[in-house]
C-alpha cells in the first residue's frame, strides 16, 4: 500500500497533494453510510473482528494511490438479516462515487471484505414507572 501522497493537480505555483489517509477516511465514511453496515472492521484480532467507531474509520480501509488513480479495500461488519451481495455492491458504488467526487481521482477498484456479522441484541423493556402514589 502506498504511503506517498497522490499528485492531484500541478499548478503554476506548486502541486496539490492528497494524503492516502484522507482517501481512507472518505472511503470509511462512504461505507458506513450504507444501510446494513454495522461498522468498520479493523481485521481479525484473536479471531474476532472488532467494531470500530467513527474516529477509527480509516482503520478498516486500505488504499493504493497513484498519480490519478486509486484502489480501495474496505473491511466491514454487516448487520444480521441483510443481503450481503446487495450491501457490498452499494458500498462499492458509494465509495467510488465519494472518492471521485471529492478528490478527482479515478477509482479503479473497490474490494469489499466482510469480516463479521453483527447481531442486534434486544434490550429489555424498562419497567413502566407508576405515576400513582400510595398515601
Amino acid at each position: 500500500m502506498s504511503t506517498i501522497a497522490a499528485d492531484y493537480e500541478r499548478t503554476d505555483i506548486g502541486t496539490i497533494q492528497i494524503a492516502p489517509e484522507v482517501i481512507e477516511v472518505i472511503a470509511g465514511l462512504a461505507a458506513v453510510e450504507v444501510n446494513g453496515v454495522a461498522g468498520m472492521s479493523g481485521g481479525f484480532a484473536g479471531g474476532i473482528a472488532e467494531l470500530l467507531g467513527r474516529k477509527n474509520l480509516s482503520k478498516g480501509v486500505k488504499v493504493e494511490v497513484g498519480q490519478r488513480e486509486a484502489a480501495v479495500d474496505v473491511s466491514i461488519i454487516v448487520e444480521y438479516g441483510n443481503r450481503i451481495p446487495e450491501i457490498a455492491s452499494e458500498i462499492q458504488r458509494n465509495v467510488k462515487r465519494s472518492i471521485e467526487m471529492m478528490t478527482g481521482l479515478n477509482v479503479i477498484e473497490v474490494n469489499v471484505h466482510i469480516h463479521d456479522v453483527h447481531f442486534k441484541t434486544e434490550s429489555k423493556p424498562e419497567e413502566e414507572e407508576s405515576n400513582f402514589r400510595v398515601k
